[in-house]
């Protein structure tokens, strides 16, 4: 018997050389060429290359055992007007798991030709279609629903073709799903007269039942937060468009009303964009089905109308209602008491609201920190605290990932080249996948001018920028971020204010439910002097000074490593999750690094004496493993720590860069500005201030060190 298999149900093997040749919707055999932040690359001929975007994957592009080279299957999405190929993420990885192989030869003679399977359980055979497509309840039960109609005369009659189009019925989920869409009333007339051809009785239409007189009357208008009790129902929706994205099949509209946001599903054949006249930003009224599809939430679209007028605006009202209602924090509770913190309440509000309106509007978040540890605790905090929030808001099970990223910097500061990285990534989104401009959050790496060019082309773009900062923030960003948390704004001394403490209380404004998971955390963020306020909360959790140490070391260690990564499940761990086990493990091995190199450094440190006061100079180049643990300023932290002589500053210098530490405040801006004055050809600058950082020329080195040397003296 020949089968008629669906471009769904099979996989295709692509012969052409174009993209144009492809067919949107269908299943084909690839191999993976490459990894990129965004996505993976997938060949499907010699020249033809789709992009399969993280947002399309069903879990995070990180846990992807995928290797170059290994053959995947994909759907073609879209195929775009400049060759660009969207790629779907498929379900199915085997070629059993499919119901059979084609060629896609566009022009040879093979076009169409079955493949025989490579695996041993081969590939099922897929029964025709009924013309018209099968029902919902056809689909579900085709067979015992077309025995019914038939009498035992007709049945003895029958012919293959219809008992081919009989068995069509036992069609998979997804073709039955594809079918419900196609579904109207003309197939229902079809379906009545095939009846009255088979069984010679008449259907029933004397008087109306009851079911027709309800399906005339309008839906009820229902809350996104009510569909998980409506499967089955038909229900109206009012709210915004807050993303579009057409798929090899429906178009589907995430939309958004006062409760929540819901992907709706909306049908008129496949790939082709379903109500071109709607886009992102309009109110709507969907009315539809609510459905489970792969344990998610959708609503199968019947009829969508754009509001105008008193309707929209009534809708739009609602939503602002609501979005400043639930965004806005009831009250801000520090964690502890600190008058630092206690000082910026109002500010910790700020940021909150804005950090929950994002969520709530579907904007994706990117938090940017220091790889350092007290950097990932502040980051991780806000994490914590986001991510429940969204998978509260979404239906999706990867939004958390969708719409939430944690992204690392090596150096402490906001400047070009991360802005240029993330301005790329959300253009990229924004024309790709329709994404909306992010809410930037940075944290520790945002309050002084060295951010300023960075900050700046955010603004360029009309992206929100929240900064939060526990040291003392440059005038300048004042006017740069959209919100910003700080105590050098409110006049207060925040001296013994981390990154980390600070952050821990702008997560517990953001999301209270989680001030439990946060009670260690400001303790571990600091290397010494924790406030004791941070240590008693620390211990109420169950955390001693033992096992706070334990993670802070752990951190640091996990945070060099790959330190542009957000490292996000290992850091759960870590700060969550762990008994001690692996922070102990980890941090065990930090001890072990880093004494080793403190041992070697401290044997080959310089003490020079200028204007009676000692200093030490190490050469970092020729005493310490530049590419390893630890990191060149984790190395000069440790040093003055550990330091037991009198020395009054550590200055650890590497080809192009020194840090400087004291326990004297200095100021780095000015002590580079003197050494520059006293090596003009030095090319000395301050560029890491919150580090004591200054970079220089290297062919000037041994001269800059000095002057920056005297430098920082002549502050004492």
């Amino acid at each position: 018997m020949d089968w008629i298999t669906h471009d769904e149900d099979v996989w295709f093997d692509f012969r052409g050389d174009s993209p144009k040749q492809l067919t949107p919707g269908r299943f084909y055999k690839g191999t993976v060429d490459g990894f990129a932040d965004f996505g993976v690359f997938v060949d499907l001929a010699p020249g033809v290359t789709g992009l399969l975007h993280r947002s399309e994957l069903d879990r995070r592009l990180e846990s992807l055992d995928w290797e170059s080279g290994d053959t995947v299957f994909v759907q073609v999405k879209n195929v775009r007007s400049n060759g660009n190929i969207d790629l779907g993420w498929s379900i199915r990885q085997s070629e059993s798991e499919f119901r059979g192989a084609r060629v896609h030869d566009p022009d040879g003679d093979a076009d169409g030709e079955p493949i025989e399977s490579d695996e041993d359980d081969g590939p099922t055979p897929v029964k025709k279609t009924p013309k018209g497509g099968a029902t919902k309840s056809q689909a579900g039960n085709g067979t015992e629903a077309a025995a019914k109609r038939e009498s035992p005369t007709a049945e003895s009659e029958r012919t293959d073709d219809a008992e081919d189009e009989d068995e069509s019925t036992h069609e998979d989920e997804a073709g039955a799903a594809d079918s419900a869409f196609e579904f109207d009333g003309e197939t229902a007339d079809e379906d009545a007269a095939a009846e009255t051809e088979e069984t010679g009785t008449e259907p029933e239409t004397d008087e109306p039942s009851t079911e027709s007189e309800e399906s005339d009357e309008e839906p009820e208008r229902v809350g996104v937060d009510s569909l998980g009790d409506r499967v089955g129902d038909l229900v109206r929706i009012e709210g915004e468009i807050v993303g579009a994205r057409q798929t090899g099949g429906p178009t589907i509209f995430e939309v958004r009303d006062e409760t929540g946001v819901v992907d709706c599903a909306a049908f008129v054949e496949a790939g082709v964009r379903a109500y071109p006249e709607v886009d992102e930003g309009d109110v709507v009224r969907l009315d539809g089905e609510v459905e489970l599809r792969r344990g998610e939430l959708q609503v199968e679209t019947e009829e969508l109308t754009e509001l105008t007028g008193d309707d929209a605006d009534a809708v739009a009202r609602r939503l602002a209602d609501a979005l400043s209602e639930k965004a806005r924090p009831e009250s801000v509770v520090p964690l502890a008491a600190d008058d630092a913190v206690d000082a910026v309440t109002e500010q910790l509000a700020d940021a909150a609201e804005s950090i929950r309106a994002a969520v709530l509007e579907s904007r994706p978040i990117v938090v940017r920190h220091a790889a350092t540890a007290d950097g990932y605790v502040a980051g991780a905090a806000i994490e914590r605290a986001v991510l429940p929030l969204i998978r509260e808001e979404h239906a999706r099970a990867d939004a958390e990932y969708h719409f939430f990223t944690r992204r690392p910097l090596d150096d402490p500061v906001y400047g070009m080249d991360a802005a240029t990285n993330d301005v790329t990534r959300m253009l990229q989104d924004n024309e790709r996948h329709d994404e909306k401009l992010p809410l930037v959050v940075l944290v520790g790496v945002g309050g002084t001018t060295d951010s300023l060019d960075g900050l700046g082309l955010l603004g360029v773009y009309g992206a929100e920028k929240v900064v939060v900062d526990a040291e003392s923030v440059d005038a300048e960003i004042e006017d740069e971020a959209s919100v910003l948390v700080s105590p050098s704004l409110a006049d207060v001394d925040a001296a013994g204010l981390s990154t980390g403490a600070l952050g821990a209380n702008v997560a517990a404004a953001v999301n209270a439910d989680v001030r439990e998971d946060l009670g260690h955390l400001p303790a571990v963020s600091y290397w010494e002097n924790a406030p004791e306020a941070y240590v008693d909360l620390a211990a109420e959790t169950g955390y001693d000074a033992d096992r706070t140490r334990e993670l802070r070391e752990a951190v640091a260690l996990e945070a060099y490593y790959q330190s542009y990564q957000d490292k996000r499940e290992l850091i759960t761990d870590l700060l969550f999750e762990d008994e001690g086990g692996l922070a102990g493990h980890v941090s065990e091995q930090y001890r072990i690094k880093l004494e080793d190199e403190v041992e070697t450094a401290e044997a080959n440190l310089e003490t020079r004496t200028v204007e009676g006061v000692d200093v030490a100079v190490l050469d970092a180049d020729s005493y310490s493993h530049r590419f390893d643990f630890p990191p060149t300023s984790l190395l000069a932290d440790a040093l003055d720590r550990q330091a037991e002589d009198d020395r009054a500053a550590t200055v650890v210098y590497a080809t192009d860069e020194l840090f400087v530490r004291a326990d004297a405040d200095i100021d780095v801006r000015a002590a580079a500005a003197d050494a520059s004055e006293a090596v003009p050809e030095g090319g000395v600058t301050a560029v890491g201030i919150r580090q004591n950082r200054v970079e220089f020329l290297s062919g000037a080195r041994e001269d800059v060190v000095d002057a920056v040397t005297e430098a920082v003296v002549s502050q004492f």
